[in-house]
Formats: C-alpha cells, structure tokens, sequence
C-alpha cells in the first residue's frame, strides 16, 4: 500500500473519529433507566483527536523519509555509474597532452592518471549495452594489464610496468580509432 492511501486512509479515519466523538459528546450526562451508564467508560475527546494525530503525523514522517531515502538512492545510483564510453575515451587521450620522463617527478601523477584512466574505460565498456563482446579486446589488454599490476599502483610499480601500462593506453587508442561509432 502507498504511503499516500494510508495517509489518506489515516485522515478518514480521523474524520470519522471526529464526528463519532461529536456525536458522543453529548451522551456523557444521558441516563437509562439503570443510571447514568457508568458502565460505558468516559473517553475524552481530546484524548482520541491527538492520538489519531500522532498517527497521521508519523505516517507523514514514514512518508518523508521513504521519500528521502529514495532520492538518495537514486542520486547514489547516478553518481556511482560509469560515465559514457565516449567521455572516458576522451579522458585517456587526454593523458597524450602529458609525459614525463623515467625517475622525473611528474611521473608518479602521469602513470597513475593513465592507469586511473584505463580503469575508469574499462568500467565504462563493461557497463556499455554493446553486449558483453562488444569491446572483447580493450577489456582483455587491461585486464591483462590489470593481472600484471597486481592491484600494486604504487609509483615504483607503475615506472617498473611503464612499457605494458602506455602500450594498453596506445592499443585501445588504435582500436578506438576503428570503432569511431563507439565513441563520437
């Protein structure tokens, strides 16, 4: 059931209290032939209204906050998906406007921009709806890449597999270049 029919469901049910409560209110000084009904114990109205007003008020709440949660999620959703296999081809060629040399400082920042640039395409093309051969060899040279790295990206590691981690960058570039409908 949604949140909004029960706090519809909610505000009939306090409309319908109401009105019973009005209608009893006058029955309180009523008196049968047995006595004044003590029987029948006295219920203030006001008793009854706030109660059904606690009620509305957390369905409200419970409402608010599946909602809330909601959007998080999907906002959560949006920001943890990969970026389009386009835009993450862009930031790899972008990584040809750099360099260094080996043992030169920039190094560590460059190897490890192209390596972070090569995973982010490789989570792009796995999420791609190409089909899961689609982009069968770029995914296979950096999970090779990925195997010889060993999850190690320090600097020292990076500078020692310079030669494979620029040479996947240049082959998915090649590659790239043959599949313009990738990535325009």
């Amino acid at each position: 059931m949604s949140v909004r029919v029960r706090i519809r469901m909610s505000t009939t049910a306090l409309a319908v209290t109401a009105a019973l409560v009005g209608a009893l209110a006058g029955c309180s000084e009523a008196s049968t032939s047995q006595g004044p009904g003590d029987d029948v114990p006295y219920v203030a109205p006001s008793a009854n209204a706030s109660a059904v007003n606690r009620e509305i008020e957390q369905d409200e709440a419970d409402a608010e906050a599946s909602e809330a949660a909601e959007a998080n999620a999907a906002q959560e959703k949006a920001f943890n998906r990969p970026e389009e296999v386009r835009s993450a081809f862009a930031g790899l060629q972008a990584t040809y406007q750099d360099g260094c040399a080996p043992g030169d400082g920039n190094c560590a920042y460059f190897l490890g921009r192209v390596n972070d640039e090569l995973n982010g395409l490789d989570k792009s093309m796995r999420a791609d709806g190409g089909g899961p051969n689609h982009f069968k060899e770029p995914l296979g040279w950096i999970s090779t890449l990925s195997t010889t790295l060993a999850g190690d990206t320090s600097t020292a590691n990076l500078e020692k597999h310079r030669s494979q981690l620029l040479g996947t960058r240049d082959r998915i570039n090649t590659w790239m270049q043959g599949h313009p409908e990738d990535y325009r």
